[in-house]
């Protein structure tokens, strides 16, 4: 079985036990619809069970395009006492619809129906992997005002629908990306030079050539040279797109464009040419000594290595239209999937976009937990958020043996059991940390 194959069969089997260890923590979650926003906003309302005490805190729960109505934190969270609303934005499960820039209005309409349940005094915003960078944008206008997502440098600004957005207590970033325009700007390939003859690269910059260090078993090692001109390559890529969606954009204003409103735009290879999956070494560990949250309980602080495993089967992926390709829209692209940069790694303008945790958490000052998975590729960017952030009180930590989607990495133990812990562990820190904040 492939790493890849074997990977969705971890995160399945996390899911399912997951749930039904704690199914007993919400036996009947209630549908919710918002009147104030599109049908296709809606959500699920997660109650603990008695005997437990009535709930002080809510945790509002929102990706930018994924179902999270049944997500594993919804029942782990109330299990631990909070009211839980899970919520689909209007861009469900499409990319293609999204407009990031009135996603907010979604969070508003979750943050106005906690506030208005019985005996809540506390509300979280939860942003775990892509809901990272709806929750820091939301929370980031609520605080300082529409100012902070709009200007000359934004790719796509926001409006002033946004202005007077109630902010929220807290903010919990659970394994969350830098914005889903870096992690596109990641995974594009650039060794595409024609947009038009994907099937054509160039050799020099193709992660999968084994010359520039592909192993088609085990981890790739690229050269720092390699490397250097591979972001940069992506970052060149990412601009040339961007310059070819803003020229549609000007036509379409002008009424020289097939359509007066928008259009396709299919990113050939625009997936699975994230190098750091294909070599483990690159955003493998922190650069400081940082909180580690042990299988066993406890908490160390220590340089954290990844215990991620390469994934080279990403050379059958990146190929194909389905998995490789992403099909959007001009604006869809511009809004959520663009950002310029010189570099992919650490030359990107976070602030191009509004889709960005690193252009958004300097100005937020509520308190903040950033948590990492320790068994995924995201620990630097996370130890990164933690850096940036603005806030006074703010926490950080990795799970040791964590998949992205909280579970235990299997297939990364050394011997059974050795991760076995990593729910339980991690949904019992977030409780102490509310707890300790938020309730008298």
């Amino acid at each position: 079985m492939n790493s890849t194959r074997l990977c969705s069969v971890v995160l399945i089997l996390s899911v399912v036990f997951g749930t039904a260890s704690w199914s007993r923590a919400q036996s009947n979650p209630r549908y919710i619809q918002f009147a104030e926003a599109p049908a296709s906003v809606k959500g699920a309302l997660y109650s603990p069970d008695a005997p437990q005490r009535a709930p002080r805190v809510a945790i509002l729960v929102m990706h930018r395009t994924q179902n999270f109505m049944s997500y594993l934190g919804c029942t782990e969270l109330s299990h631990r006492g909070f009211l839980v609303l899970c919520m689909n934005p209007r861009s469900d499960n499409n990319e293609a619809l999204v407009r990031f820039e009135t996603i907010p209005l979604d969070v508003r309409a979750g943050v106005d129906f906690l506030r208005k349940q019985p005996g809540i005094a506390k509300i979280i915003l939860w942003g775990y992997s892509g809901g990272g960078a709806t929750m820091t944008f939301y929370q980031s206008v609520a605080e300082n005002g529409p100012s902070v997502c709009q200007g000359p440098k934004k790719l796509v600004p926001c409006g002033r629908e946004l202005a007077g957005l109630p902010p929220a207590d807290g903010l919990i970033l659970v394994d969350a990306h830098p914005g889903n325009p870096a992690n596109a700007l990641r995974r594009l390939n650039p060794a595409v030079t024609d947009e038009s003859r994907p099937d054509q690269l160039d050799p020099s910059l193709d992660p999968f050539n084994p010359e520039n260090g592909f192993k088609l078993r085990g981890a790739s090692t690229y050269s720092e040279e390699f490397k250097k001109r591979y972001f940069k390559g992506q970052a060149d890529r990412m601009n040339k797109l961007i310059d070819l969606a803003l020229e549609k954009i000007a036509r379409m204003r002008e009424g020289t464009h097939l359509y007066p409103d928008d259009d396709a735009f299919v990113v050939a290879r625009g997936n699975g040419a994230l190098l750091m999956q294909l070599d483990p070494s690159i955003h493998h560990r922190t650069a400081k000594p940082q909180k580690l949250l042990k299988n066993d309980g406890t908490i160390v602080t220590q340089i954290v290595e990844s215990v991620r495993l390469a994934n080279p089967w990403l050379v059958l992926l990146n190929a194909e239209f389905a998995n490789g390709a992403r099909f959007l829209t001009v604006r869809s692209f511009l809004s959520a999937n663009a950002i310029r940069a010189t570099n992919s790694m650490d030359g990107i303008d976070h602030c191009s976009s509004n889709n960005s945790p690193p252009c958004h958490l300097p100005t937020i000052r509520a308190p903040l937990l950033v948590a990492a998975m320790g068994a995924h590729y995201f620990i630097r960017d996370n130890e990164i958020h933690y850096e940036l952030s603005g806030s006074r009180d703010k926490d950080f930590v990795v799970v040791e043996g964590a998949t992205h989607a909280q579970a235990p990495c299997v297939p990364c133990e050394s011997y059974p059991g050795q991760y076995s812990n990593t729910v339980k562990n991690f949904y019992d820190y977030v409780r102490d940390w509310i707890n300790k904040r938020f309730l008298p």
